[in-house]
């Protein structure tokens, strides 16, 4: 089994790099690639942890913002970490985030709603990137609800009075900085509608002739329509499709597996990759 969409608790998810590993093999995971958000932070200590019998696949998924202000997830995968201009880029949008989170508490605390940013820094593991899940987090620590899903219905979805955007790379630019780290580049359900504003499909033609190499289409956000709607173009413009979890641990509903890669599919990206940084005992 193949799933090439995973978190852990270096950003959202809330499971170790070590415990994902751990999981994954007992599911019967073969491959697994972990792409936190921005950041490459847990790549060390999965390989330390590595099982027998799966390969690991190193990447991450890139915040981008169009310039109509919509939010679009790249997957990086198989990227030189080194590589200066994409380690740049991930650094600024993780830096960014703080500010726009202080912002997001600002609003809330306008509203009567009792948040710091000390509370929310309590949910983050050391050296995390930043998110909005752990302003969930900390909001159900001091009983505002129960599950992050019901925070991110109620107040901190795209559309709410107090969502703010952050600093991100435009989708063009992402997909260029990991094509020049020598990666392959996936966009991360693209009509996950569930998450606010949808990717325009006639916006997919930029994407693809900066290099996009594949679209995530088996995805528990995405429609049986809006699969078939992006299969046609896959086959319209040969690109390659993935399916994945992604995997958040207790974080959300989504199961490790629950959407998977074809083989096939899946040796075509790593064709496309500069090197071979797939990792196997």
């Amino acid at each position: 089994m193949i799933d090439l969409h995973t978190h852990s608790n270096v950003s959202d998810g809330t499971d170790t790099p070590r415990a994902l590993i751990n999981k994954a093999h007992s599911a019967g995971i073969t491959v697994l690639a972990l792409t936190d958000h921005d950041t490459t932070g847990g790549w060390d200590e999965a390989t330390q942890y590595l099982r027998p019998g799966m390969d690991l696949v190193l990447g991450a998924e890139i915040s981008c913002q169009t310039p109509e202000g919509v939010s679009v997830h790249m997957l990086g995968l198989l990227f030189d970490r080194e590589n200066e201009p994409l380690a740049s880029a991930m650094a600024q949008t993780r830096e960014n985030r703080i500010g726009r989170m202080e912002r997001i508490i600002g609003r809330m605390n306008e509203n009567g709603i009792e948040i710091t940013i000390e509370d929310v820094y309590a949910q983050l593991s050391e050296g995390g990137t930043l998110g909005r899940p752990h302003l969930a987090d900390a909001l159900i620590a001091k009983g505002y609800a129960k599950s992050r899903d019901e925070i991110f219905a109620d107040w901190l979805h795209n559309n709410s009075k107090y969502y703010i955007a952050h600093y991100s790379p435009t989708p063009e630019e992402a997909i260029a900085l990991i094509k020049g780290a020598g990666g392959v580049a996936v966009i991360a359900h693209p009509l996950a509608s569930l998450r606010g504003r949808t990717v325009s499909l006639d916006s997919f033609s930029s994407y693809i002739e900066a290099g996009m190499d594949g679209i995530e289409i088996s995805h528990r956000d995405h429609s049986p329509e809006g699969q078939e709607i992006l299969n046609s173009v896959v086959k319209e413009f040969d690109l390659i499709p993935t399916g994945s979890s992604d995997y958040h641990g207790d974080g959300k509903l989504n199961q490790l597996a629950e959407n998977q890669t074809d083989p096939s599919a899946w040796e075509r990206l790593q064709a496309k990759a500069a090197h071979g940084r797939v990792i196997r005992l």
